[in-house]
């Protein structure tokens, strides 16, 4: 090949990639016009927004919208600020993505390292469960609250989502595990190892690829829920998203959207922080139970 035609594809390699790069940051662009609209306004006084179009950056930066939507003021008996809605909303979270983490990692290790007849049969129905509409366990989920007496608190909605996230838990943890040398538990059994030493001796250290990806998972699923909190949850114990909605609905006359705009940044700051943390790890916790599976 001479050095001309080397030259010539390598010209064409790069225009290849320039227009590549181009029509992905058009994408990119346009993807993120929603969030540029959001933030742009919530930082605008109403008058703005109604008079001079949503494009446009503030002629006047204000941050009154972010403190009335996060505010606690009263109106009869509930909170209208966002406040002690996003503290249920964190002690929904944090347990119920923790307790099914565990749960699904030690649901892997059995259903992989320790065989027992209907395994596969237990793996197969836990699997199932991860595709049943929401809309199916209303009513059975409602029932079971109710009998338990967790009706309408936090801690029935940690229950709820516990169970409805151990399928998928349970998913991640036994395809990574599935590979994983049995050898190894096989010598530690020799050695005296019990049930419980040999999973956090074993293979618990080398769990935190999948365990960030399990983590990641349960926290945007469980905090971006509406559906159960609005159904199991009222008053005082509702979940963030919930009162978003509440939020809106109760501007009368006119629409605040300053106030909208800046409520749905809150609610979706939490998760956009845990992606832009640990994003990378859970790509790479992905590729690794990939290569594992």
């Amino acid at each position: 090949m001479s050095v001309a035609s080397q030259d010539s594809g390598m010209r064409q390699g790069r225009v290849a990639r320039v227009f590549i790069y181009l029509v992905l940051l058009l994408f990119g662009l346009f993807y993120l016009l929603p969030l540029y609209v959001m933030g742009v306004n919530s930082f605008k006084p109403l008058s703005e927004i109604t008079g001079g179009g949503m494009m446009a950056l503030p002629e006047v930066w204000t941050v009154e919208p972010w403190l009335k939507a996060w505010s606690t003021a009263q109106i009869g008996v509930e909170p209208t600020g966002l406040r002690p809605y996003f503290w249920n909303s964190i002690s929904m979270v944090v347990p119920a993505v923790a307790i099914s983490t565990v749960l699904g990692a030690l649901n892997g290790y059995v259903l992989t390292k320790w065989r027992f007849r209907g395994d596969t049969i237990l793996f197969g129905l836990m699997l199932f469960a991860c595709f049943i509409p929401f809309q199916i366990v209303l009513i059975p989920m409602a029932a079971v609250l109710g009998t338990l007496g967790l009706a309408g608190t936090t801690a029935g909605l940690v229950l709820v989502h516990l169970v409805y996230g151990i399928g998928f838990s349970t998913l991640y943890f036994r395809n990574y595990y599935a590979v994983f040398p049995t050898e190894l538990v096989r010598a530690a059994q020799i050695d005296g190892a019990g049930f419980f030493r040999i999973f956090w001796r074993i293979l618990l250290p080398s769990s935190g690829p999948i365990s960030v990806v399990c983590i990641i998972w349960q926290f945007t699923n469980i905090w971006n829920d509406f559906l159960f909190g609005a159904s199991f949850a009222s008053g005082g114990g509702a979940p963030m998203t919930v009162a978003l909605n509440n939020l809106v609905q109760s501007s009368t006359g006119v629409k605040e959207y300053n106030v909208h705009f800046a409520g749905a940044i809150l609610a979706a700051l939490p998760t956009l922080l845990v992606y832009i943390v640990a994003g990378r790890y859970f790509v790479r916790g992905l590729m690794a139970g990939s290569v594992k599976g």
